[in-house]
């Protein structure tokens, strides 16, 4: 832990040290927001290693010992949720695209009175540590956990992809380093959190970075409102008159042009929402399904609100930086990449001080994230498969073990697949992440705890149709197979194809589950009135730890 620390303020003294291009076309020096960078690291670094001490058991490391209470658990549910595609990708494309960024914001709320109504309670009273633990309740341990954990993992890497190349362009633009270097200075931290703070490091990451992101929007969401009366016609009008679209940008269409494509992407984000791991993994932290629920409301209003910022965040962006020479090379290409409006608008509005703190709150918004993503990945490997197919009998140590040596890989993969994904749009990311969720977690997920007629075969079956037909369309649509692989023409048209996925996985359940007629489905059928009893009541789940 200690080598770590040092290895990442050496980095960073290294990168202040430097003469950055993108410092000085901003209007000043790198210290001010260096300062700030190291400063949010020792913060951090010093909760990580406070919870190292109180991280002792499995239950310590995956669900901090289920003492987390609603209001925290909720405010640490929006810093896990308000994710760099939240905070830089919507507003990138509200700057490109005008109205049409909203739909991301919409579609990413809408989803939380599912989870809220009818999923938190329930997950709640029959999971231990991961959203497995739900669906192996009454079905056949072995291939339940093996499709889920997998799953999982799929989501977890693609969901990563967005999160670290909204971390490698950020640091890229705040020190002047290469994109690279700064990847994996993120992977570092990210390994050092989860590793010897698990959970509990996780958590108070998130809350931290949930009230720095809150209080940073706000301000400069107000500030943006400020130089125009606080009137949001007279910021709409300035950006229309600025903006190449005219009031078009006010217009609908242009990021989804046909119903079946809006259809879609509202299903992969609404469903999305409640199949993601490390969401669903921070039910397991509150000590009752009455805290659960408590999250989602807290976790529903502090989300809403950040995502109405957003927007007049991207009109803000607008306004004050589209055109600045400030924030553009030569070439009209915009320093640190198309994802940096927000960050460069702090910079417009509050100098190079604001640019410190708002550059500090999108870095912790990434790593809180980052290590949620990785610590449900870690899980899924060390619980789901090592502790529950590959060996029964594992003891404590031997699990956290695994886990931590699985943390270890998904950094390194995050970082790689960070670099090779590095010219992407990590909103349009995120929507991919989500359709592979909406296609597998959720489906399984949901009738797992609702159809008393599901099977094990049907969930394998089913749930792995999901998959497989989520991961061929998204690699054969336009936004992998033509703007990642180079292709001249997309296989399949539609960037997210949400609709047809999640049809298939809901359709293979249901079939595969009706015509299964084996002792193994009789059993399965006969257990759901034992779940439906745990998930109504909660007798049984485990007492919170004390920390």
């Amino acid at each position: 832990m200690i080598l770590i620390f040092i290895a990442l303020l050496l980095t960073s003294g290294t990168a202040m040290a430097q003469t950055a291009e993108v410092t000085e076309a901003v209007g000043g020096s790198s210290w001010t927001s260096s300062i700030m960078f190291i400063v949010f690291v020792i913060g951090t670094m010093g909760i990580t290693y406070w919870a190292s001490r109180r991280t002792k058991t499995a239950s310590d490391f995956y669900t901090a010992g289920g003492g987390i209470t609603g209001f925290q658990n909720g405010l640490a549910i929006s810093g896990d949720y308000m994710s760099a595609a939240s905070f830089l990708g919507i507003t990138a494309l509200v700057y490109t695209s005008g109205f049409d960024g909203l739909i991301y914001s919409i579609g990413f709320l809408v989803g939380w009175p599912v989870i809220m109504f009818i999923m938190s309670e329930r997950l709640r009273n029959l999971g231990k540590f991961t959203f497995s633990d739900v669906v192996s309740f009454r079905f056949q341990q072995v291939p339940i956990r093996v499709f889920s954990a997998f799953g999982g993992i799929t989501i977890v890497l693609l969901y990563l992809i967005a999160q670290m190349v909204g971390a490698g362009a950020l640091v890229q633009t705040l020190f002047g380093m290469s994109f690279e270097a700064a990847v994996i200075i993120v992977g570092i931290l990210i390994i050092g959190y989860v590793t010897f703070g698990g959970m509990l490091a996780t958590t108070w990451v998130q809350i931290i970075k949930a009230v720095l992101l809150l209080s940073g929007a706000t301000f400069i969401a107000g500030m943006s409102l400020y130089f125009y009366g606080f009137s949001l016609e007279g910021l709409f009008q300035a950006a229309a008159d600025r903006h190449a679209l005219g009031e078009d940008i006010f217009a609908v269409g242009g990021l989804v042009s046909d119903p079946i494509s809006a259809i879609s992407l509202g299903i992969a984000l609404m469903f999305g929402t409640a199949g993601l791991p490390h969401i669903l993994m921070r039910f397991f932290t509150v000590p009752s399904a009455k805290e659960a629920r408590k999250s989602v409301f807290f976790a529903t209003g502090f989300i809403g609100y950040f995502y109405v910022l957003t927007f007049i965040i991207g009109m803000g962006a607008i306004a004050f930086v589209m055109g600045n020479p400030a924030y553009f090379d030569e070439t009209g290409r915009m320093f640190g990449g198309d994802n940096m409006p927000a960050v460069h608008l702090a910079h417009a509005l509050g100098g190079d001080l604001f640019l410190g703190f708002i550059s500090a709150v999108a870095f912790a918004t990434i790593l809180a994230v980052v290590a949620g993503l990785t610590l449900a990945g870690a899980s899924a490997i060390s619980n789901d498969l090592y502790a529950n197919v590959i060996n029964k009998n594992a003891t404590n140590q031997q699990e956290m073990r695994v886990s931590r040596v699985a943390t270890i890989i998904l950094g390194i993969i995050a970082v790689l697949l960070g670099i090779a994904f590095q010219n992407q749009n990590i909103a349009f990311l995120v929507g991919l992440a989500f359709t592979i969720a909406a296609s597998t977690t959720f489906p399984v997920l949901i009738l797992s705890m609702y159809w008393h007629d599901m099977t094990t075969r049907g969930a394998v079956i089913g749930g792995s149709l999901g998959l497989i037909s989520a991961v061929i369309m998204v690699v054969l649509s336009p936004n992998v197979w033509v703007q990642v692989l180079g292709n001249e023409e997309a296989i399949v048209p539609y960037s997210n194809p949400a609709l047809f996925t999640v049809t298939i996985a809901f359709l293979g359940i249901w079939i595969f589950s009706k015509l299964d007629r084996s002792k193994r489905a009789a059993e399965d059928r006969r257990r759901f009135e034992a779940q439906y009893i745990r998930s109504q009541t909660g007798i049984g789940i485990n007492k919170a730890a004390e920390h």
